[in-house]
C-alpha cells in the first residue's frame, strides 16, 4: 500500500464527513486508489465512533481502531501508526484546522528533498499574547534542559516514510511525549510553513500545558536532578562562611547575633526548597514506577473495516 492517512477522533463528529471527503480526494490525486484512512477513536464522548464506523461500510479505504477508553492524543496517534500499512504515512488531526490537502505539498517537498519527514510549522503561534509568550519560553527552556533542537510551533500534520515510522515505533515509553520522539528518531526532516485554522475552542487548558511541560522535561532530561545538586552545593558554600562567623562571635567574642526574623525566613526558604527538591525526585521516581510496570499504553476494543495486520 502506497499511502496511509492516520487521524485520531475526539469530539470530532462535526468534522468527520468533510475530513473523509477531502482526505480521500487528496489521496486519490496522489496515489489513486492505493491508500487507506486509519481513524483512531480515543474514547470520544460524542458519536464520532458511530459516524466513523458508517464510513467503513461505504468506503473500503477506511479503517477504524476503537480504543477501550481515552488514553490521550499522543498514545492514540501511535496506535494509529501501528495499524497503518502504507509506504508513506500522513498524520493529521480531523478537526480541519489542518488541511488534508497539505498532503500534496508535503509529498512534493519530500520528493524534492529526499526527506523521510515533512512536517508543518506555524508562522506564528495561535492564541493570545500569553500563549505565544509562554510557548516561546517553554521551547527555549526545554531545548536548553534537554539539549535537543525541538522545532517551535509545530502542528500534528506530517508526512513520514515507512522506515522512519518503523524506528519511531521502537520507542515504548508509557509516559509518552510524541513530539520529542519525532525529533530524537532522527533521519532527514524538513519543515514547511502552514496556516493552521482555528475551527473550535481548545481543550488544552493551562493546567494540561503545565502537566505536559513537566512530563516532557522529566522524560527527556536529567538536568533538574543535577540542578538540585548544584543548588545544594551553592547553599552550602554560601552558608559555611556565615556559620563560621557566628561561631567566631559566640566563642571568641561571647556575643550572640540577633536575628529572629532572618532565622525564620531561612527556615521557611530552605524548607520550601527541600520540599520542592523532594518533589522533583518524586516525579522521576513516579516515572520509573510507571515504566517498570510495563502496562500497555493503549487497549484496543475493536477494529472496524477490512482486516489489517500490525507491524
Amino acid at each position: 500500500m502506497k499511502l496511509s492517512i492516520v487521524a485520531t477522533l475526539y469530539q470530532s463528529a462535526p468534522y468527520i464527513t468533510e475530513f473523509h471527503q477531502r482526505a480521500s480526494a487528496a489521496a486519490r490525486q496522489l496515489v489513486g486508489e492505493d491508500f487507506e484512512i486509519v481513524l483512531v477513536n480515543d474514547g470520544s464522548p460524542d458519536n464520532s465512533l458511530d459516524l466513523a464506523v458508517q464510513l467503513t461500510q461505504s468506503d473500503e479505504h477506511v479503517v477504524v481502531v476503537d480504543l477501550s477508553r481515552n488514553f490521550g492524543h499522543h498514545k492514540a496517534m501511535v496506535a494509529g501508526l501501528e495499524h497503518a500499512q502504507g509506504e508513506r504515512l500522513f498524520l493529521i488531526d480531523t478537526d480541519l484546522e489542518e488541511e488534508p490537502e497539505w498532503l500534496l505539498d508535503f509529498s512534493s517537498i519530500m520528493a524534492a528533498e529526499s526527506a523521510d519527514v515533512v512536517y508543518g510549522v506555524q508562522q506564528t503561534r495561535k492564541g493570545n499574547w500569553f500563549e505565544r509568550w509562554s510557548g516561546e519560553l517553554y521551547y527555549s527552556v526545554f531545548n536548553w534542559l534537554c539539549n535537543i533542537n525541538h522545532p517551535r510551533n509545530i502542528v500534528t500534520a506530517r508526512l513520514m516514510s515507512r522506515r522512519y515510522v518503523n524506528e519511531l515505533l521502537r520507542f515504548r515509553e508509557r509516559e509518552m511525549v510524541i513530539s520529542c520522539l519525532w525529533v530524537i528518531t532522527g533521519f532527514k526532516q524538513c519543515p514547511t510553513v502552514v496556516n493552521k485554522h482555528q475551527s473550535s475552542a481548545t481543550t488544552y487548558s493551562l493546567s494540561k500545558k503545565i502537566e505536559h511541560a513537566t512530563n516532557s522535561i522529566t522524560s527527556f532530561s536529567a538536568v533538574p536532578l543535577k540542578l538540585i545538586f548544584y543548588m545544594g552545593m551553592f547553599i552550602f558554600a554560601c552558608s559555611l562562611p556565615f556559620a563560621l562567623f557566628l561561631i567566631f562571635n559566640k566563642l571568641a567574642l561571647s556575643r550572640a547575633i540577633d536575628g529572629w526574623t532572618s532565622v525564620m525566613v531561612s527556615i521557611w526558604l530552605l524548607g520550601g526548597m527541600v520540599i520542592s527538591f523532594v518533589g522533583v525526585i518524586g516525579i522521576y521516581l513516579a516515572k520509573i514506577f510507571s515504566e517498570t510496570k510495563q502496562r500497555p499504553y493503549t487497549i484496543i476494543r475493536e477494529v472496524y473495516g477490512r482486516s489489517i495486520s500490525k507491524h
